[in-house]
């Protein structure tokens, strides 16, 4: 896992125990043979792969109070 791209990725998504869930969630989703959301370059891990989506807004966090709040 790159360093430069868990920092970005902590900017989008600040709360490193959040983080650490959808990179892993991701991983294995990658592992068990679920398609890249982006461009995967040759030699690419699976982690680096989940932190690129995560930068690129591929992925997003549901949070139960985001549903809450947009309800009329």
């Amino acid at each position: 896992m790159r360093s430069e791209l868990v920092e970005k990725a902590a900017q989008v998504v600040p709360e490193l125990p959040v983080l650490i869930n959808m990179v892993s969630k991701r991983v294995k989703q990658l592992t068990l043979g679920r398609p890249a959301l982006i461009d995967k370059k040759p030699g690419m891990r699976e982690a680096d792969v989940a932190l690129l989506e995560i930068i690129e807004g591929k992925i997003k966090v549901e949070r139960p109070e985001d549903e809450f709040l947009n309800q009329d």
